[in-house]
């Protein structure tokens, strides 16, 4: 038998993982907004932020897979925080030569970390206990991850905005405070989890070639739901949080762009809140019905972004942050569910649908410069969320 009780070090190291990489995908919120105005991009040009970074989870979700299949789930946590805080590090020369594509290129590393630790974290929280408490304690671990989003919103708002509309390329400068702090958490985390020790389940190796295992996975219709539902769901929520600040610029034009992102970093709070009520409820609604209960409310908060506009269109993309809460968690374990020997290459392939963070807010940005409305762009969440909404009917009855 596989041992899987972890000392309350590796499980406190592991749950921190949520939180780090909660940071470094929010702070991206913060980034388009100061990036559109200090490089003066469109929304299109401003959205390949999200582009980059999630372009670096597709890339290297497998390479994650083949090397935690090889050596173990420590192994590839500590190669993703490894990378990341590389990431964080490079936005010095890209600051220092006003380099839009520099920073892109940051991003894209620094998520190609982040999909060595989703890749790893999310199923050995999973694994770590019995089966039918899977989605409560991904769910727990999860709760951290708003946490760190709420925390990089604040570092964002109160260190890289400016206090005032000031544009310019200088202002580009404010972003080495935060990323360099960034970077020295990180790598100190790698060090103290290589000295940790893990059970066996973090740390087994499998010498039989991996790659055969995607093959058998796309054998399996309703996994490969799970996967197009990820896919959907990412894209919803990066693509609402990536444009809130600009929506409430349109929406509300009188507030700054500083009190935007604090409005962002509520929405966050609200995130976090709905993780810790949807974790409770997950002990009384089975995982996929309360999934499509909360999938059928965002869908039509959506809408009201799309049409209605002013202070009511922002309270209700506000508002969509609390029922996002359970949907990553929940499909990720629905999806891996019954995957045995797969799981490790399941997960791996539901990360990689997290590009749907980059193609789904490209799209947002190229609606609104089309339709000259980022109201508009907010139709594209809302048809994401229905997506999630009929994944979760495929579970209704196990």
């Amino acid at each position: 038998m596989v041992e899987r009780a972890a000392s309350p070090r590796a499980l406190i190291l592991v749950t921190g993982l949520f939180f780090l990489w909660g940071v470094a995908n929010n702070l991206n919120d913060v980034l388009i907004a100061h990036f559109r105005h200090a490089f003066t991009l469109t929304d299109f040009q401003s959205g390949l932020v999200q582009s980059a970074f999630y372009l670096g989870y597709f890339c290297f979700a497998i390479p994650a897979a083949l090397t935690m299949t090889r050596f173990g789930y420590k192994a590839g946590v500590i190669t993703g925080l490894i990378l990341f805080g590389t990431g964080a590090l490079l936005f010095w020369p890209a600051a220092l030569s006003l380099s839009y594509p520099m920073f892109l290129f940051a991003l894209f590393v620094i998520a190609s970390g982040l999909a060595f630790l989703e890749t790893a974290a999310n199923p050995m929280v999973a694994t770590l206990g019995p089966p039918e408490g899977a989605e409560r304690r991904l769910n727990f671990a999860q709760s951290f991850n708003p946490a760190g989003s709420i925390t990089g919103v604040f570092l964002g708002a109160t260190l890289i905005l400016p206090a005032t509309a000031a544009e310019g390329t200088e202002t580009v400068k404010n972003v080495l405070l935060p990323y360099s702090l960034i970077a020295g958490v990180v790598l100190l985390w790698a060090l103290l989890l290589a000295r940790t020790p893990f059970p066996a389940v973090a740390t087994e190796e499998r010498t039989a070639h991996p790659l055969a295992d995607f093959g058998a996975l796309l054998r399996r219709p309703r996994y490969l739901a799970g996967v197009f539902a990820q896919f959907a769901y990412v894209g919803a929520q990066v693509g609402v949080w990536s444009y809130l600040i600009r929506y409430v610029g349109v929406a509300l034009p009188d507030m700054s762009q500083r009190h935007a992102a604090f409005l962002l970093t509520f929405s966050l709070g609200l995130f976090l809140l709905g993780r810790f009520i949807g974790t409770a409820l997950l002990t009384r609604v089975r995982g996929a019905r309360l999934m499509l209960w909360f999938a059928a409310i965002d869908t039509l908060l959506c809408l009201i972004g799309a049409f209605a506009g002013h202070g009511i269109g922002v309270a209700a993309l506000v508002a969509t942050s609390f029922f996002m809460s359970i949907q990553f968690p929940t499909i990720f374990v629905l999806s891996l569910r019954d995957l045995g020997p797969l799981t490790k290459s399941g997960s791996a392939m539901l990360v990689m649908a997290i590009i749907g963070g980059a193609a789904f807010t490209a799209l947002m940005g190229y609606i609104s410069d089309a339709s000259h409305s980022i109201l508009t762009a907010m139709l594209v969440p809302a048809v994401c969320f229905m997506i999630v909404g009929f994944f979760s009917t495929l579970h209704l009855r196990d």
